[in-house]
């Protein structure tokens, strides 16, 4: 396993299998990730263990070479996540990567409301997975259509929200922590928080900071791991 406290990257085969942890950078995607590190340490197979949207960032956990048979593993495990909800917008993606549209905040919207409506949350709950999302339906991958403003069904799924903080409450801004099951669409429970409030809401920050027990605050930065690589490949 790859932390922050690794300095000796020598003692490392990523041919054979590495797990590592990855503090994903804002902007960028999964896949670029992977495909980074995959150039970078010469491994056949590098994967992740759970997609992160371009605008968040966070944990993720990938496997290189052999290791990539037990991503499984990592895929079944518990997601921890901070970020913010912004109530009074809404926007096809549920969040701001698309165009937003402004609604009016109930001028007597209080804390005690906010955490009612929390409250609904806890617990197992059915969710259908947005549009905009890399999930496949016959094959293609759900965002590409919706960027062709197109639309099609999508089953509700169960997902199980194990604990949901309200952190601080400062309007229109409402940062929580969410700990939930594989799955979850943490957009869609911004969108529904601010639709139960009755005033939209929209995903403007997101960060993942565990898988299970695996901690971000033990994770190497991208930039931070490739570096180290180009200086291991020097020293050979």
């Amino acid at each position: 396993m790859v932390t922050k406290q690794t300095s000796d990257f020598s003692i490392l085969d990523f041919k054979a299998g590495e797990v590592l942890l990855i503090d994903k950078p804002h902007s960028w995607t999964s896949f670029k990730v992977v495909n980074r590190i995959r150039r970078a340490t010469n491994a056949r197979r590098v994967g992740h263990a759970g997609t992160l949207d371009p605008s968040a960032t966070g944990l993720l956990i990938l496997c290189t070479g052999k290791k990539t048979k037990e991503i499984y593993k990592y895929q079944d495990l518990n997601k921890t996540y901070s970020g913010i909800i912004t109530l009074g917008f809404t926007s096809p993606s549920m969040d701001g990567e698309t165009e937003t549209k402004a609604h009016p905040i109930p001028e007597k919207l209080d804390e005690e409301q906010i955490k009612m409506v929390r409250d609904q949350f806890l617990s197992e709950i059915s969710q259908i997975p947005p549009m905009y999302s890399a999930l496949k339906v016959d094959g293609q991958k759900l965002y590409k259509l919706a960027r062709k403003g197109k639309t099609v069904k999508r089953e509700p799924r169960k997902v199980t929200i194990y604990s949901f903080d309200i952190l601080k409450i400062d309007l229109p801004d409402i940062h929580f922590e969410i700990s939930c099951s594989k799955g979850t669409y943490i957009r869609v429970i911004a969108n529904d928080f601010g639709e139960k409030l009755g005033c939209g809401g929209i995903l403007s920050n997101l960060r993942r900071t565990k898988i299970g027990e695996y901690s971000v605050n033990d994770a190497l930065e991208v930039n931070q791991f490739l570096k180290s690589i180009d200086e291991k490949n020097l020293l050979k």
